[in-house]
């Protein structure tokens, strides 16, 4: 695994330190600049059903997205999937505007199948590169 950004990683690192829950995450280096933002929220949706695909008790259709422009306690690039029948974390991102590219960071419970979310998130369009980032490093 080529770490691209090092600062990032370990800010990455430390949202996925010890909690209530155990968290994993990943970070996707993307080809989008600021301009384009329909791209980018597709691409968070499109991540966070890759996430839910993996999750062994929620599934894609289960789960919505609750987005900082719902919240004033939330970022306006901070989005959460949560399970549509009790608000369960199913996952947590946020999209970051580095070096005039957008970096998405998400995080997830660990029980998700960490290789596979990261392999999945490969195959998605405009995405770079792939970090993932364990909570037990």
């Amino acid at each position: 695994m080529e770490i691209i950004d090092q600062d990032l990683y370990q800010r990455t690192q430390a949202l996925l330190e010890p909690g209530d829950i155990e968290l994993n995450g990943i970070i996707l280096h993307t080809d989008l600049s600021g301009e384009e933002e329909p791209a980018l929220h597709q691409l968070t949706l499109d991540t966070g059903d890759r996430i839910a695909e993996h999750h062994p008790d929620i599934a894609p259709e289960d789960t919505y997205v609750y987005s900082g422009n719902d919240d004033s306690d939330f970022g306006v690039n901070q989005h959460q999937g949560l399970a549509l029948d009790d608000e369960e974390f199913v996952w947590e991102c946020q999209q970051l505007l580095r070096d005039g590219h957008y970096a998405v960071v998400v995080y997830y419970e660990a029980v998700v199948d960490h290789d596979a979310v990261v392999a999945a998130a490969e195959e998605l369009d405009h995405v770079e590169h792939v970090v993932g980032v364990r909570g037990d490093d």
